[in-house]
């Protein structure tokens, strides 16, 4: 871009997905459905989880924390998108647009650490079940999951700063819904090599290496579900084959965003794939990981039932 003779950038544009009015309608109310349903979805396990004592265990614990995470991660872009979409000013100030940068990433990182910690807690239960109330134990689960926050904000902070190094003047339309990576770099007037660089080094130890992890462990798992009976290996293979296809599409298109060369980004391409990561994943991970699960449904029943009795 050609940055010369322009001054600082105060604010950024938010082109969103389309700039027909006709369209616009349709996607507010598409997203703000995805948005309620994803809400709901993980406020009710938020609840179910806390006050069933039947659901007080380790596995349970971390399918809250993804789903606290979760309610942050979609409310994070989600309800500015909505905003801008009916409103005639889609900007957004500078600083502000670091921020939900930073918090993105934050909410975003954590979410792909404590999946992995969940395949972890499945490993165990399934592998080594003797000895899960010793390795996964709450307190173990708390320090995992404290664990996760801890390096997702450190990670957060690391790019935010890189980024808040960076010049820019002169254009200030962003192609995304939100503050992403990718388009912010395309806006800089700067070098950002060392941006790319740290992005696809320390990227891999953060993003890639819990991924590969998640891979290895449900091969164990495979492994050792083979020996099962064939309606328990046949219940397992369901659990496993839809949690894995909801790590295999949310680090799929993270990685087909984030570690590929900024030169070849494209901007249609990337707030496709951010739809899937930052509203379809933690819309639909309370249903995936969650509300199929006999003990959930027997406790949303429970809570359901005391609340019509009670009126």
């Amino acid at each position: 871009m050609d940055c010369e003779n322009g001054t600082d950038i105060a604010e950024f544009v938010l082109l969103g997905f389309s700039s027909q009015p006709e369209k616009q309608l349709l996607f507010f109310i598409i997203f703000l459905l995805m948005y309620v349903v994803g809400l709901l979805g993980n406020i009710m396990m938020i609840i179910l989880i806390t006050h069933n004592t039947r659901l007080q265990t380790p596995m349970y614990f971390l399918l809250r924390s993804l789903s606290m995470v979760d309610v942050g991660f979609i409310s994070v872009t989600v309800p500015q998108m909505l905003a801008h979409i009916i409103s005639s000013s889609k900007t957004i100030p500078f600083y502000s647009c670091m921020a939900q940068f930073f918090f993105f990433y934050v909410f975003g990182v954590t979410d792909l650490l404590i999946v992995s910690v969940m395949a972890l807690d499945r490993y165990v239960a399934i592998c080594n079940p003797l000895h899960y109330t010793t390795v996964m134990n709450q307190k173990i689960c708390g320090n995992l999951v404290a664990g996760c926050w801890i390096v997702s904000t450190l990670h957060s902070m690391l790019h935010a700063s890189l980024l808040l190094r960076l010049s820019y003047h002169g254009d200030n339309h962003l192609a995304h819904y939100f503050c992403d990576h990718q388009p912010l770099l395309q806006l800089s007037c700067s070098d950002i090599s060392i941006n790319e660089a740290v992005i696809f080094f320390e990227g891999v130890i953060v993003i890639l290496g819990p991924f590969v992890f998640i891979i290895l462990t449900y091969a164990r798992i495979v492994a050792a579900v083979m020996k099962f009976s064939s309606s328990g290996r046949c219940k397992a293979f369901s659990t496993c084959g839809s949690h894995l296809t909801m790590v295999t599409l949310f680090y799929g298109t993270i990685i087909g965003v984030y570690f590929l060369p900024t030169s070849s980004y494209s901007s249609q391409r990337g707030a496709v794939f951010a739809v899937v990561y930052t509203v379809i994943t933690p819309m639909s991970n309370p249903y995936i990981y969650s509300l199929r699960n006999k003990d959930v449904k027997e406790a949303l029943r429970d809570l359901l039932g005391k609340r019509v009795f009670s009126q």
